[in-house]
């Protein structure tokens, strides 16, 4: 038995020496600033949590990021855990308690929970006449807003390391989190990247939440944030690329495991912040499934990843 069962990712931790330009690049990503103080910029999507990036000042960094728990009683049995820190008070803007935890290759994860929820910003966004339901928007010509379509909120993360299986038996046995897909090389022992998922019982949740594909580096490779629709990921992609500051990574394109449309994007400093929709939703009975490279890391249309995307760790 796992010790807890985290419900949700809450938010990406990372540290840059200028809050100025990480804030232009995220809102220019389609964040909104929650909060900031002379110590960190907290940034949140459209949806009800108070923040779903935080970075501090200082050199850069992936510091790590912050699951959410259903209760407190969570908290107690997560500061159980070998080499965690007592419950505490988050000292931060939308407050709430956390334990802080560190996963096999030393980063930072927070279990957390009673954080400030904000009043969701409304999205107006006209449906498609497609397909089985050619009238949703009979009457009604579309009309996209400029651009950036607002992030709805924080997906999945992904990180590289040379201990995978360590690390993903740590994320599973501490966390609770369920297997999706396992992906090997050459024979089935040879495991090379694995999806999880939450386990919320019945309830559906996305295809993962954490990715850990193998690298002779840890660090990170992307944090991954949901828009409205697949024209905001379309649209959007020309938005950035008009600018000329932001290091475009791979994209478009739509991923076979978790059945994304996706676009990834660089920040100033490197680390990699991916924009999708669409999401296959497993639940508990779901199951696993265990799957060749070249069968499962490719997409179902758009070009492969390039090298630079798949080495690409954040330390």
């Amino acid at each position: 038995m796992p010790l807890i069962k985290v419900t949700d990712l809450a938010y990406a931790r990372l540290r840059a020496p200028d809050l100025d330009v990480m804030e232009e690049f995220l809102t220019h990503f389609g964040m909104i600033r929650s909060a900031r103080t002379d110590r960190a910029l907290y940034m949140r999507g459209t949806d009800a949590p108070h923040h779903i990036h935080v970075t501090e000042q200082g050199d850069p960094r992936f510091v790590g990021f912050a699951y959410e728990v259903a209760s407190e009683h969570d908290l107690d049995r997560a500061a159980t855990a070998p080499g965690a820190s007592a419950v505490e008070k988050i000292d931060e803007p939308g407050g709430g308690k956390r334990v802080r935890l560190r996963e096999p290759n030393g980063y930072q994860i927070e279990v957390v929970h009673g954080i400030e929820r904000l009043a969701p910003i409304p999205t107006d966004r006209d449906p498609m006449n497609t397909g089985s339901e050619p009238l949703r928007r009979a009457g009604k010509l579309m009309r996209l807003p400029k651009s950036p379509a607002p992030i709805k909120r924080i997906g999945h993360a992904v990180m590289g390391s040379p201990r995978l299986v360590e690390t993903v038996r740590w994320f599973r046995d501490t966390l609770g989190l369920l297997c999706s897909d396992d992906v090997y090389a050459e024979k089935p022992d040879n495991l090379i990247g694995s999806f999880n998922r939450c386990d919320r019982g019945d309830t559906f949740v996305d295809h993962h939440v954490f990715f850990c594909i193998r690298n002779e580096r840890a660090g990170l490779n992307h944090f991954s944030f949901e828009v409205p629709d697949v024209d905001a990921v379309f649209q959007d992609h020309e938005y950035l690329a008009s600018l000329g500051k932001y290091e475009h990574m791979w994209g478009l394109g739509r991923h076979l495991l978790g059945s994304q449309v996706y676009d990834y994007w660089a920040d100033p400093w490197g680390r990699v912040h991916e924009r999708w929709a669409d999401t296959d939703r497993l639940n508990a009975k779901s199951g696993s499934n265990l799957l060749p490279a070249d069968e499962a890391l490719r997409s179902q249309w758009g070009t492969p990843p390039p090298e630079k995307f798949i080495t690409r760790i954040c330390q």
